[in-house]
């Protein structure tokens, strides 16, 4: 029986919904066939080992009775790492690295994909080389908000119509995200936007659809049904993602034409490749309500598999138990270690 190492919580602003989405994995895990590890990160970035029940890890009171761990004894003893971290020094590529150099195999997309899909104005970059339709942006830096938020926001405004949205890079869940309607608004959520990266993404507002598809898989991914999240709220942003009062509905299957179905599932797969991705994703589309066109609008890596998460929906809507879908992606990541040390040695 291998020790699969669940790992979790993080220094990025997602710690708490790493903690929910690692035990709906926890519970959900196949454990007649794999020995589970718990293994948290706290905030400040110190490992620990845990033991204890899988709900002290969701309320976050797993710290009580954890002891601390020197990551350099990961290769002693875990077989496989499950990270179930989400945002930054997660889902960026850079526990990937560590794992890398450790020879640990490993859950998910690896350095490149994990870092490109986290990085929103590179992974457009790429998208945009491959053909696959994403909304127009500005970039703009931190430094440049601090020295003259009113220049930055007349650039912005020069080349992008109302409304925008105001994003930090390097950042998942919403977290730092502002919807803008006028210069007022936009140089506050470029201010806003400023406190969490130094690098902010301003990108033309659609009224649009928002919709999903998971894919997983490595060289020859797969993509799931479509799902639609309609929020309540003036765009999906944290509350609504993550909680109960925030008026949002999911629709899995989507109530789509068959066409943009497919042509959803048909540009995550082409998106997927494009940035390097392997194991499992979660890729989120709009659809403009006046063009019919659809839009790409990012990748998630490392999805939430929280009680409200659309990941675990789509699959399972196909058939695939939450249980089988953590096997299926424990098991592209042992192919995926296996395939590259079968090539020649560099």
């Amino acid at each position: 029986m291998d020790k699969i190492g669940i790992i979790f919580g993080g220094r990025s602003t997602e710690h708490e919904i790493s903690r929910l989405s690692a035990a709906a994995v926890i519970n959900a895990a196949d454990k007649s066939k794999h020995e589970l590890v718990y293994i948290g990160i706290d905030r400040g970035g110190d490992w620990f080992t845990y033991d204890g029940p899988v709900e002290n890890i969701a309320d976050g009171s797993w710290e009580e009775t954890a002891e601390p761990l020197d990551f350099n004894k990961l290769p002693d003893m875990i077989d496989f790492a499950y990270p179930v971290l989400h945002g930054a020094y997660g889902e960026d590529g850079r526990i990937q690295g560590l794992f890398e150099m450790m020879d640990i195999p490993y859950a998910g997309s690896g350095v490149l994909g994990s870092a490109l899909a986290m990085d929103k104005m590179a992974a457009k970059q790429v998208f945009t080389a491959a053909g696959i339709l994403n909304t127009e942006y500005v970039p703009v830096y931190g430094e440049e908000v601090a020295a003259d938020v009113d220049a930055v926001a007349k650039r912005c405004e020069e080349k992008l119509p109302y409304p925008m949205f105001v994003k930090p890079v390097n950042l998942g869940s919403s977290v730092g995200i502002s919807k803008v309607k006028n210069t007022e608004e936009l140089k506050k959520g470029l201010e806003f936007a400023a406190e969490y990266d130094r690098r902010i993404i301003v990108e033309r507002g659609l009224d649009a659809r928002e919709l999903e598809t998971g894919v997983i898989g490595n060289d020859q991914p797969i993509a799931s049904g479509v799902g639609e999240i309609r929020s309540g709220d003036e765009f999906y942003d944290y509350e609504a993602k993550y909680s109960d009062d925030a008026g949002t509905v999911i629709d899995v299957p989507a109530d789509i034409p068959d066409e943009i179905r497919e042509t959803i599932r048909t540009e995550a797969v082409k998106a997927y490749k494009a940035l390097d991705c392997a194991g499992l994703s979660r890729v989120d589309f709009m659809l403009e309500k006046s063009t019919g066109k659809v839009y790409l609008n990012e990748i998630n890596t490392l999805p939430g598999c929280t009680k409200y998460s659309m990941f675990p929906m789509l699959w399972n809507e196909e058939g695939v138990s939450f249980t089988e879908l953590i096997e299926r992606i424990i098991e592209y990541g042992y192919e995926r270690y296996n395939s590259k040390n079968n090539r020649k040695a560099v």
